[in-house]
């Protein structure tokens, strides 16, 4: 476990490293000729607050993120639901792994943004495509963890729970599944920025909000403070996603943590 003077000593290097990043970037904005083509911090810091205070388009920021984050949980819920599922039941019985398997190990090297093509050409161009974007990269990640998690249970565990009488289904819910869980979140958490990730991406092709959308249509204006504006957000949005993931994993597995 981190102690607290772990924990200032990462939050005053964090500070430190952007605060010198962003130094960085004001004076090669000022004093070389890439002002030319990219706004400050400054413009893009102002930029960011009349979004949020304003409008950008037809929606303040703050909506356009809500757009982005309700389509990214919607494919993510559903992605690692069906991956968490299939990944533990390839773990576990054979016959489930030699039937699903060799299917997923096609699809899981295929970028999730080279279905977007396919996605229009099933769902059209509303809100099921991207979605189904989100689903396609959040059940690769899912899929393999839960599957790597399930083939990483102690075999000792297994056997003295079957000399005790335990039926495959039992030793399942009660050893398998329990010891998964660490490596679940770990997917959970890749699974997370992959699915952020890909919805950007979803939304630079056709959407009308969203930061995504954002980006797509600064480039169309010309407009670089509302590109750097909505590539500022999705950082901030991100990482505050990747925050929340690793507390929560934190207390829902502080058992192991404590390595109990």
């Amino acid at each position: 476990m981190r102690t607290k003077k772990d924990t200032i000593l990462s939050f005053v290097c964090a500070c430190i490293s952007i605060t010198a990043f962003i130094m960085v970037w004001h004076v090669v904005t000022r004093v070389t000729t890439l002002g030319q083509f990219i706004s400050g911090p400054y413009e893009v810091f102002l930029s960011l607050i009349e979004g949020i205070f304003g409008t950008v388009g037809k929606h303040s920021i703050i909506v356009h993120v809500g757009y982005s984050l309700q389509r990214v949980l919607v494919g993510y819920i559903l992605g690692s639901a069906v991956g968490i599922l299939l990944g533990l039941l390839m773990g576990w019985y054979p016959v489930v792994k030699a039937i699903f398997w060799p299917i997923f190990s096609i699809i899981r090297p295929i970028p999730s943004i080279a279905w977007i093509p396919l996605a229009i050409i099933w769902f059209g161009l509303g809100e099921d495509a991207k979605v189904f974007i989100v689903f396609i990269s959040s059940f690769a990640n899912l899929t393999l963890n839960a599957y790597s998690g399930a083939r990483s249970t102690d075999k000792q565990l297994i056997g003295a729970a079957k000399m005790l009488g335990a039926n495959q289904l039992q030793i399942f819910f009660t050893i398998v599944l329990p010891s998964s869980v660490p490596t679940i979140f770990a997917g959970l958490q890749v699974a997370m920025s992959s699915a952020w990730a890909t919805v950007m991406a979803a939304e630079m092709v056709r959407s009308s909000e969203g930061l995504g959308w954002m980006i797509v249509t600064g480039m169309s204006n010309n407009n670089i403070s509302q590109i750097l504006t909505g590539i500022v957000a999705i950082g901030i949005v991100g990482f505050i996603l990747a925050v929340l993931m690793r507390k929560a994993e934190e207390v829902l597995c502080r058992w192991n943590k404590g390595g109990v």
